[in-house]
């Protein structure tokens, strides 16, 4: 089974996503299923995770609506207030669905970087791993030390790093090298077992007119520091098409990941993701 395990659905109507404003033209408009359906096809991928974009629990229940009408939804990474003193009793009414697979808490938006390492969200993480939910974190470089002290008081609690820890591979490129705190960043956390990494949102962080030769040194430390068991493609669409498209990330992605053998090329392009987020069989 390929999965796509990272895209988005919204709807700007819906009022809640703060950082889309109309000026984003190829983002501000909404985005369903059926636009997805057609790129899915022509790639290979059967099934998607949908991860929230709005930090609103309004926007999780949409998300979870949509999955409930459409099987190609395998799974949701919805959003909750996660220092919240009932952060527990909402994961547990919202674990009833049976499609949420995890929650993103958006790390990377928010004032204070080191928020991970010292918010009180232990009841919250209790709940996650008590219902089999894993944890999105969206961060930067910046975000490492905090999210690593926060990694080793929760070995149990299965955790997704989004889209490489956005590395800052336009500069990469201007300095023909790959950041090297970035680098120290990603080889940290790898050693955490518990933690995967999700092949996405590269194209997004380089400049245009970006090449395989362009992802090639980012994408190549990831697989060696996370090992193709820990790494799972994402498209991250339609964020995507700032600055690329869906079948051009797609093949990319392929033709990177070529030295792998056909068991891990499988596993990156779906069993992982599979595997990580719990996926339910599609008959």
């Amino acid at each position: 089974m390929a999965v796509d395990a990272h895209q988005h659905y919204w709807n700007p109507a819906r009022g809640d996503y703060g950082w889309l404003t109309p000026q984003m033209t190829a983002l501000y408009r909404t985005f369903a299923p059926a636009d997805l359906a057609p790129l899915r096809a022509a790639c290979g991928v059967q099934r998607t995770v949908v991860v929230q974009a709005a930090p609103t629990v309004d926007e999780t229940r949409y998300l979870l609506d949509l999955a409930r009408h459409d099987d190609s939804i395998a799974g949701v990474v919805g959003w909750v207030p996660l220092d919240d003193p009932h952060a527990a009793t909402l994961i547990a009414e919202l674990a009833r669905e049976p499609k949420l697979r995890g929650v993103r808490p958006m790390l990377q938006d928010l004032p204070d970087d080191d928020w991970i390492a010292t918010a009180n969200t232990a009841r919250a993480v209790d709940a996650l791993i008590a219902h089999d939910l894993a944890f999105d974190a969206l961060v930067f470089t910046r975000h490492a030390n905090a999210l690593a002290a926060f990694l080793a008081r929760h070995p149990a609690l299965r955790v997704v790093i989004d889209h490489g820890a956005k590395p800052p591979i336009a500069d990469g490129a201007r300095h023909e090298a790959v950041d090297p705190a970035w680098f120290q960043a990603i080889a940290r956390l790898a050693r955490f077992a518990q933690v995967h990494c999700k092949l996405s949102g590269l194209a997004t962080e380089a400049a245009p007119g970006w090449s395989d030769a362009t992802l090639a040194p980012w994408v190549a430390h990831l697989l060696a520091s996370f090992g193709a068991r820990r790494v799972m493609w994402g498209s991250d669409w339609p964020v995507l098409n700032l600055n690329g498209d869906y079948a051009r990330w797609h093949a990319c992605a392929q033709r990177l990941l070529a030295p792998l053998t056909d068991e891990e090329r499988a596993a990156v392009f779906g069993g992982n993701a599979a595997r990580f987020y719990r996926l339910a069989r599609m008959d």
